[in-house]
């Protein structure tokens, strides 16, 4: 929740240009994600909806983090449409899989791991570049932001084929069990 309140102010810091300012904000929001994390294992206090929520409030922090970079003129609003696109289309798979299939275990992939963490680390870098006008930490984070975008389809297209996958094979069951 404490990420979730955060995030409205780290979207200001970087939208007006404040990128060290919305970096370290960040990286509070970030901590407070790890410490709970390890409250949550260490006193056995899991819940099945912390489970749902952290993973909701994670992509609310990161997607304002992008909102932020492209209103604050550190990134072009293109990859945050990207990334928007990419996320509400595993939205909308997860969402046609629950409602139309007996699928229930939505897992990330390997690649959508990947394309978070490289979003992550570039939405750091490119607060880091702005914030202390360093020239080549910025030619990096043009480099990063290719990443992004490619990891991002890269992700959406595997999040497809495993839908398409299990789809084939729960067909195939269903003619088996006939």
């Amino acid at each position: 929740m404490i990420r979730v309140l955060m995030t409205p102010f780290i979207l200001y810091e970087l939208a007006h240009g404040q990128f060290l300012a919305g970096g370290w904000l960040f990286g509070a929001a970030a901590f407070t994600d790890l410490l709970d994390g390890a409250v949550a294992r260490r006193f056995g206090a899991e819940t099945k909806i912390g489970l749902y929520l952290d993973p909701i409030a994670d992509k609310i922090l990161l997607t304002s983090i992008y909102i932020g970079l492209a209103a604050g003129h550190a990134v072009a609003v293109w990859v945050v449409v990207v990334i928007f696109a990419r996320d509400l289309w595993i939205v909308l798979l997860s969402a046609v899989a629950l409602k139309f299939t007996s699928f229930r275990k939505i897992e990330p992939s390997v690649w959508g791991k990947a394309s978070t963490f490289l979003q992550i680390m570039t939405a750091v870098a490119v607060m880091a570049a702005n914030g202390y006008h360093d020239a080549i930490l910025a030619r990096i984070c043009d480099f990063l932001i290719w990443g992004v975008v490619g990891f991002a389809v890269v992700s959406a297209a595997d999040y497809s084929l495993r839908g398409v996958r299990w789809l084939r094979n729960d067909k195939l069951r269903r003619i088996v069990d006939l």
